[in-house]
């Protein structure tokens, strides 16, 4: 059974992930209005009759903004941590569905695990979706790395990783300096430093594809982060989550394979690494 996976926007004007595979998926956020994420989805071919369920990372607007719409319109069940609820100002909470952290969800063949990340927000949560074993990360509106998002990083096939900003451009540029603190700070966003030592360090053997995502308009460049990542490894699929369209669906398999070969190199390219890393 394949495994689909796009992402319908990625940035601060509006965050939506579909994870599903071909009969059901659910919605990473949903910070595009109702009508929007139907259109995108309808653009993509993907139908809003698989989507079984909704599930928040937290209550910033770029992640709820259509969240009571789809919730209403289908029917659709919202999972939700109850201090991320008091901040969805108008969803109804008889769709609202609590979880809790590290426990698996189960979703038709679907399983969601949550984890808490740092990021200002009451009970911010990032999240794995695993479907005949490939595993899909969606990790985001992180403040900093820690030993939650290596841990479940290390699992993913593949990942949507935040590298929200380039650290000379956000100090260089004209955000205030009380926003360029909230950014850097700890509790806001990840750097393309921060994203890309988790990745060189990190990433699994078996990862096929990484999407960099929540790129923030005023202070990154796409050709930048996709060269610096690309270089790292050449058999890996690197692709920017656009902040402004949907990315073609990725579909993987379990019938997906790493040759040995490639599996050597990237023992031998890791191992390097690590060296390196202790000088």
């Amino acid at each position: 059974m394949a495994i689909f996976f796009t992402s319908l926007n990625s940035g601060s004007n509006g965050n939506c992930y579909y994870i599903g595979n071909e009969t059901e998926a659910v919605l990473i956020d949903a910070g595009l209005s109702c009508k929007e994420t139907e259109r995108r989805m309808q653009r993509l071919g993907l139908s809003m009759k698989n989507v079984k369920a909704i599930f928040v990372s937290h209550e910033h607007i770029d992640h709820v903004r259509g969240l009571a719409g789809l919730a209403d319109k289908y029917n659709m069940p919202v999972y939700v941590t109850a201090a991320t609820q008091k901040g969805c100002y108008h969803l109804n909470a008889s769709h609202a569905i609590s979880f809790v952290a590290f426990v698996p969800v189960n979703v038709g063949s679907l399983s969601i695990t949550a984890f808490p990340k740092l990021h200002d927000a009451v009970d911010a949560h990032s999240f794995i979706i695993t479907c005949n074993e490939i595993t899909v990360g969606v990790f985001t509106d992180i403040g900093k790395p820690c030993k939650n998002l290596i841990h479940y990083f290390k699992q993913c096939h593949a990942a949507f990783l935040e590298a929200n900003y380039d650290t000379e451009m956000l100090a260089n540029g004209h955000y205030p300096s009380f926003l360029k603190q909230r950014i850097s700070g700890g509790v806001g966003h990840l750097s393309n430093a921060q994203a890309l030592d988790v990745f060189v360090k990190h990433r699994p053997i078996f990862m096929s594809h990484l999407l960099l995502a929540h790129l923030s308009k005023d202070n990154n460049d796409v050709g930048l982060v996709q060269k610096i990542f690309e270089a790292v490894d050449k058999n890996i699929c690197v692709k920017v989550a656009s902040r402004e369209k949907e990315m073609p669906v990725i579909i993987l398999n379990n019938q997906l394979k790493i040759s040995n070969t490639v599996i050597l190199k990237r023992r031998k390219l890791l191992k390097n690494e690590m060296q390196l890393s202790l000088f």
